[in-house]
């Protein structure tokens, strides 16, 4: 079984990638969080950052774009390959309604004809794989027939499904029917992605789909980074560990953001996940929540690993 971690805007950087990387291993490939094509055809400064093969060693990293314009999506496949990439992933998934407004991630799925010129002028120009990452719909289940069927005319490199509606947003519980139907009909290889957060998940998921061979990790890695270890070896997320990947992350972040704010908007981030692995643990995440300075965060982090253990 292939395990891959799914990307987060704003979370999942090259910083976070990396430590994750070190200190739990285990995953297959990295999706880098989403490019944006803009209309200079250049990577920001960000973007640029974030897919910099020397941000990337020692992992099989797949950078995603987010547009609805296909000289857009094919101008950045080939600044991509240039810097070595020899896949780029297509967002067909976000579900945010900012997106989906707009026409893309999840929103391009309203519209299939202009989805398949879309993938027509793709696939007949690009010259590295392609991959998909979609939900199954924006309103009913009825809509993945055709989508799929869309789906199957292209060669896809993978198609990784999160089997919810855009309307679903991350609520309820993805839809395993619809999911079957896919593993059954895709003439493109599938991977399953959503509400993978315990090794106990992971195995009711293989044990439903016995002929699946890659699982996408998303937001069950950031709320446990050592999820995709323990699956493998069954070495449940430990104290040590998890304080030098934070200490690696928050050090790292110093040395590439400017002030205190903004260092601290990303820690906060950090534990708006990891946070519920501690027990007894409330009063702490409060504090670190409300500090303003690394001094103080760094005092309350320390309180925190002396003190609370993990669930």
């Amino acid at each position: 079984m292939e395990l891959y971690f799914a990307p987060f805007e704003g979370i999942s950087g090259y910083v976070y990638r990396n430590a994750l990387n070190r200190h739990f291993g285990h995953i297959d490939k990295f999706f880098i969080p989403f490019i944006l094509p803009n209309q200079f055809g250049k990577l920001s400064y960000k973007e640029r950052n974030d897919v910099l093969p020397e941000h990337n060693k020692g992992m099989n990293a797949v950078p995603q774009v987010l547009t609805n314009v296909a000289e857009d999506f094919l101008c950045t496949a080939k600044i991509l390959k240039e810097y070595g990439y020899d896949e780029i992933n297509l967002n067909l998934g976000c579900p945010s309604k900012t997106v989906v407004t707009k026409g893309r991630g999840s929103g391009f799925l309203a519209d299939l004809e202009k989805l398949d010129r879309f993938l027509d002028e793709v696939f007949n120009h690009v010259t590295i794989n392609v991959s998909i990452k979609t939900r199954i719909g924006l309103y009913e289940p009825e809509e993945f027939g055709p989508i799929l069927n869309l789906f199957n005319r292209y060669p896809v490199s993978e198609l990784i499904i999160h089997p919810r509606l855009q309307k679903d947003m991350y609520k309820g519980t993805p839809n395993l029917e619809v999911f079957a139907y896919a593993l059954q009909k895709s003439k493109n290889h599938v991977c399953y992605n959503g509400d993978i957060f315990t090794k106990e998940d992971y195995e009711r998921i293989t044990k439903n789909f016995p002929s699946l061979d890659r699982i996408m990790l998303g937001r069950g890695m950031l709320t446990n980074p050592g999820l995709a270890r323990e699956i493998r070896t069954g070495i449940k997320v430990d104290k040590m560990t998890l304080r030098a990947f934070h200490d690696e992350i928050l050090e790292a972040y110093k040395q590439v953001l400017f002030g205190d704010k903004t260092v601290l908007f990303k820690m906060k981030e950090f534990w708006f996940y990891v946070g519920n692995l501690f027990i007894d643990a409330d009063k702490c995440i409060k504090k670190i929540r409300k500090s303003e300075k690394i001094t103080i965060y760094e005092s309350i982090v320390e309180e925190l690993f002396t003190e609370k253990e993990i669930d």
